[in-house]
């Protein structure tokens, strides 16, 4: 049944990289909404044993990148949807990294272009818990979607920009984000 580990391996690795969804959960500290969101796309990269990095591109909301501000929590869950049964969850403190900041030309080279990139979430994996996954029902992968895509192409950089100062500067409960800092 469950099992836990201190890092990422190779076996991990792979089932991680098969995956074509993942559910990305953090929350306030002390009061507020819990925010569990699906993502999908070319987003997410194991970058070291105790390190992962997911691109994030915009959203109704910013509730990652405020809840990681405030503190740092994020859990990222991983199901198996075909093959064997099998649930992956990583467990770790994460921060936002801004086209601004220092960091990012090292992060953002392992991503490919994306219209509405927001921010790149490193965390650094703190433990990873495996479990059976036996009750997940099986799902025919078509393909990805390409409205958001087509919506931020449209939207332009700088109308962009403009949505973000509308609906990604404070979560849903007030926290700022830190999307302009």
């Amino acid at each position: 049944m469950a099992k836990f580990y201190p890092a990422i391996t190779g076996r991990i690795q792979k089932f991680i990289e098969a995956q074509k969804v993942f559910f990305v959960a953090t929350a306030p500290q002390n009061d507020g909404r819990i925010n569990l969101s699906p993502k999908g796309m070319d987003t997410f990269r194991v970058h070291s044993e105790n390190r992962v990095l997911w691109l994030s591109v915009t959203g109704s909301g910013n509730e990652t990148a405020a809840h990681l501000l405030e503190n740092g929590r994020i859990t990222i869950m991983f199901c198996a949807f075909e093959g064997a049964p099998n649930i992956l969850r990583i467990y770790g403190k994460g921060k936002a990294i801004h086209t601004g900041d220092d960091a990012w030309d090292s992060v953002a080279g392992l991503f490919p272009e994306m219209p509405g990139t927001r921010q790149i979430f490193d965390i650094e994996v703190e433990s990873v818990q495996t479990s059976c996954g036996m009750s997940i029902p099986f799902y025919d992968y078509k393909g990805e979607r390409n409205q958001l895509n087509d919506w931020a192409k449209d939207k332009g950089h700088e109308g962009i920009e403009d949505y973000w100062q509308e609906k990604n500067t404070e979560s849903i409960d007030g926290l700022p984000t830190g999307i302009f800092d």
